[in-house]
């Protein structure tokens, strides 16, 4: 389902429940003007990210369409990745580093795919922008160490790229 402006979404997995947002922009519009991601959250998860185990069992809350050829797994599976390499550490380091704030107990990821779909919280919004300005470094690394396009050079850093929007490509 895509959800209009005004919408009410009402989320209840089991991470979240007793939670909803309203969808205040249209899909895919109206970002920060210093925000400009590379790639929609249903291309990630096309693409193959946070190795498969992402978005398991919250798929209510998004479009269908997004996990047409997503690639899920119940369990993480690294051969799932873009770059077919492990690429996640568990929720728990997430938090105990703060990179998980409410309302998104999935992290940055969830945090994406809301703002995406259209929520707005402008504190939390400019803290995870800022966080996703911050992983340019990566491309950075990429660029000074690697050949254009040799995708077998630094694979981890790609695939962490691609799963923060970025184009792992370069």
């Amino acid at each position: 389902m895509v959800y209009r402006v005004g919408f009410i979404v009402h989320v209840n997995d089991s991470m979240q429940s007793g939670y909803s947002y309203v969808i205040e922009h249209p899909m895919g519009k109206n970002f920060a003007p210093d925000f400009a991601p590379h790639f929609s959250p249903k291309e990630m998860l096309a693409h193959g990210v946070f190795e498969g185990k992402y978005c398991n069992d919250c798929r209510e809350e998004f479009p269908k369409d997004w996990f047409a050829k997503a690639k899920l797994s119940e369990s993480a599976d690294p051969l799932l990745n873009f770059f077919k390499i492990k690429s996640r550490q568990p929720l728990s380091v997430w938090r105990a580093k703060g990179w998980v704030r409410d309302p998104d107990p999935r992290g940055w990821f969830q945090w994406y795919c809301r703002y995406y779909q259209g929520r707005r919280i402008p504190e939390l919004d400019a803290w995870q922008i800022k966080r996703w300005k911050a992983f340019a470094r990566h491309a950075g690394q990429i660029k000074a160490n690697c050949l254009p396009m040799d995708t077998e050079c630094r694979p981890r850093q790609r695939q962490a790229l691609l799963q923060w929007a970025y184009d792992p490509f370069i």
